[in-house]
């Protein structure tokens, strides 16, 4: 691990580890990690926009007339949730039409126990 290698490293990486090792004190952290970070990103994201139309800095022509500003709510929300809603449609078209598109040629072929495939590799997403 390389926070080792910093000054005061070892306490940094028993703090994160919870001990000298990886174990179910770290699993439980990184995954209680995991799932609390999405949320606190939309939760900045969302204050981060607030902030941004309280200050009017949405403006790139610094026109502070009201009647030259565009509401964010019904114009661009509106034309966020359509764009999601193409791309989850193209989604699931694409899924729909070909399942087996990012699948291994290997699941195809009728299981031999007796005979191991030439290249067992990892899943392309795990992959470098």
């Amino acid at each position: 691990f390389p926070l080792r290698f910093l000054m005061g490293g070892n306490m940094i990486t028993i703090w994160i580890w919870g001990n000298f090792s990886v174990n179910k004190a770290t699993l439980m952290r990184f995954f209680t990690l995991h799932f609390l970070l999405p949320f606190l990103m939309t939760f900045m994201i969302i204050i981060h926009i607030i902030f941004l139309h309280k200050n009017s800095s949405n403006n790139p022509l610094g026109s502070n007339k009201f009647m030259d500003k565009i509401p964010f709510h019904p114009y661009f929300s509106s034309k966020d949730l359509l764009s999601l809603m193409v791309v989850l449609v193209m989604m699931l078209m694409i899924i729909s039409i070909f399942p087996n598109m990012l699948m291994d040629p290997d699941n195809f072929s009728p299981a031999n126990p007796m005979m191991t495939p030439i290249h067992i590799q990892p899943e392309w997403y795990f992959m470098k």
